[in-house]
C-alpha cells in the first residue's frame, strides 16, 4: 500500500507597513518581525535572530484566498470539536482578499467538523451566493448578522458567532464576564454586552443593532440570551477568541455556582487585567494562539479539512 505525504506549500510572503493598510480602511498591523510586544511573549536565541513568524502576508491575493479558506475550515472543525455545532445555527464569515465586498460563509445545515475548504461559499455584499465558492445557501440570519458586522467594522477581517452552552449560559445573565482569571483579561477593555435581544436576526435592523453594540474597537460581545460573537484581523484570531470566551464563561458559570453556596470570588484589580491584556491582544499573538488548533485538525483529518 502506498502512502502520500501532505504538504501544504508556503505561501508567498512580504512586509506590509502600516501605510498599506490606511487607504483600506484597517488599523494598521505591524509586521510581526517588528512587533516588540508580540515577540515578547517568547524567547528565542542570543543572537535574538530566531524569531516567531505571527500572520503570515501575500502578493498574491488568490493564494491568499485559498489560505484563509483553510484556516476557515479548520475553525469550523475545531468549533466542532468544541461542541459548538447545534443544527443550522452558528456562522464565520471571512472578508475575501479578490473581491473586496465579499465575503465568505459556510453553507447552509453543514457540519461544523465535516467541514473543508471547497465546502465555503462565497456570497456578494447583498447576501447572494455567487460563483468562486460551493453553490450552496447561507444562512439568511448569519448574513444579517455578519454583513453588518463588516460594514461597520472595516478593521474587521473575520466573525464568529455560534450558539456554545457556556456562551449561551452566561448570556442569559446580560453582563460582561468579570476578571476572574488570567485567561478572561484577554478581553479587558474590549468586550461589550448587546442587552436587546430581537429574536432570530432574519431583519437588517437587527443586524445593525448587534453592530452598533459591538462598537468601534471591540473584540467581543455578549448577545443576551444568544450566545457570543467574536471579530478578529484573521479567522484564526476570531476562532481563537470564540473559544476563549466561551472557556471564560464557563469558568465564570462555575465560579458563580461555587460564589452562591458562600465562597467569595477574587477579581483582578483593574491595573493587573490592564497589564495583562496589553501583552495578550495583539492581533498576532491570538493568531497564534489557534495555529496548534489548526496543525491538529490538519493531521486528525488526513488533510481533507485543506481540500
Amino acid at each position: 500500500m502506498s502512502t502520500t505525504t501532505l504538504t501544504t506549500p508556503a505561501p508567498a510572503q512580504v512586509v506590509v507597513t502600516p501605510t498599506e493598510h490606511e487607504d483600506k480602511g484597517k488599523k494598521p498591523i505591524t509586521p510581526a518581525l517588528e512587533d516588540k510586544t508580540f515577540q515578547a511573549v517568547a524567547r528565542g536565541n542570543r543572537a535574538g535572530t530566531l524569531k516567531l513568524r505571527g500572520i503570515p502576508t501575500f502578493t498574491d491575493p488568490y493564494a491568499e484566498r485559498q489560505w484563509i479558506k483553510e484556516h476557515m475550515a479548520a475553525a469550523f472543525r475545531v468549533f466542532g470539536k468544541q461542541g459548538f455545532n447545534e443544527g443550522i445555527s452558528g456562522h464565520i464569515s471571512v472578508r475575501d482578499p479578490v473581491l473586496k465586498d465579499h465575503f465568505w460563509i459556510n453553507p447552509f445545515g453543514k457540519h461544523f467538523s465535516a467541514m473543508k475548504a471547497s465546502d465555503l461559499v462565497l456570497v456578494d455584499a447583498d447576501g447572494y451566493v455567487t460563483e468562486g465558492g460551493a453553490q450552496q445557501p447561507v444562512n439568511e440570519a448569519g448574513f444579517m448578522i455578519h454583513s453588518e458586522i463588516h460594514k461597520a467594522r472595516p478593521d474587521v477581517m473575520a466573525a464568529a458567532h455560534t450558539h456554545g452552552v457556556y456562551g449561551k449560559a452566561w448570556s442569559a445573565f446580560g453582563k460582561p464576564i468579570e476578571m476572574i482569571t488570567q485567561d478572561a483579561c484577554n478581553f479587558y477593555g474590549k468586550l461589550s454586552v448587546y442587552e436587546e435581544h430581537g429574536g432570530v436576526a432574519l431583519a437588517q435592523d437587527e443586524g445593525r443593532a448587534i453592530a452598533a453594540a459591538l462598537g468601534k474597537d471591540n473584540i467581543a460581545c455578549i448577545l443576551q440570551n444568544h450566545g457570543l460573537i467574536t471579530v478578529g484581523s484573521t479567522v484564526d484570531e476570531a476562532a481563537w477568541l470564540f473559544v476563549s470566551l466561551d472557556s471564560a464563561c464557563h469558568a465564570q458559570l462555575m465560579a458563580e455556582a461555587a460564589a452562591a453556596n458562600g465562597v467569595p470570588k477574587k477579581i483582578i484589580p483593574d491595573n493587573i487585567a490592564q497589564y495583562t491584556a496589553d501583552a495578550a491582544q495583539n492581533a498576532h499573538n491570538f493568531y497564534t494562539e489557534f495555529q496548534p488548533e489548526f496543525d491538529l485538525v490538519v493531521e486528525e483529518s488526513n488533510g481533507r479539512v485543506l481540500q
